[in-house]
């Protein structure tokens, strides 16, 4: 066999293997999937839902302000609890805004930052912080809830009973 006929296979051998050890790696688990939009939330459904964050508030003795927006991030309603610091009649909106907009929870960017992803700080109007959760009926997202006045367990716990609330 000629040394042009022995390189030729060794090539053809090398390329062979590199193809195959990728398709032998295990493929890494993607985030899971967004859910799809459904109806928007309605005023009755949004009221059902603070009423619920609002008992949960007084529950832990946090006052806190409340949003909730449709999956456009347009708010739909808002409740600011008596003594709930001004800072978080923005926040919570904001909150509610990017869980709706990017159909996650803002725990998520907060996470990811915190991670040393810091290029989720470049996404436009990202608020990442806890307390913003998307509200989602028969696996169809409707809305979002934001949270604000507490620490971040304490806005995440309150918009967790909301979206219990919805149920």
């Amino acid at each position: 066999m000629s040394n042009r006929a022995v390189r030729s296979l060794l090539v053809c051998a090398a390329l062979a293997l590199a193809i195959d050890v990728p398709a032998q790696q295990p493929a890494q688990p993607g985030p899971p999937p967004a859910p799809p939009f459904g109806t928007p939330i309605t005023v009755e459904q949004a009221q059902k839902a603070v009423d619920a964050a609002v008992a949960e508030a007084k529950k832990i003795n946090v006052s806190m302000a409340i949003a909730i927006v449709e999956p456009s991030g347009d708010l739909v309603y808002f409740r600011k609890m008596n003594g709930a610091p001004y800072s978080a009649i923005a926040l919570s909106q904001g909150k509610a805004v990017t869980s709706a907009r990017y159909r996650r929870p803002t725990k998520f960017f907060y996470d990811q930052i915190e991670g040393g992803h810091p290029f989720f700080q470049t996404f436009p109007g990202i608020i990442a912080a806890p307390g913003g959760l998307p509200l989602v009926v028969d696996g169809k997202l409707i809305g979002a809830i934001g949270i604000s006045g507490g620490n971040g367990d304490q806005d995440t716990q309150v918009a967790t009973a909301a979206v219990g609330a919805m149920k």
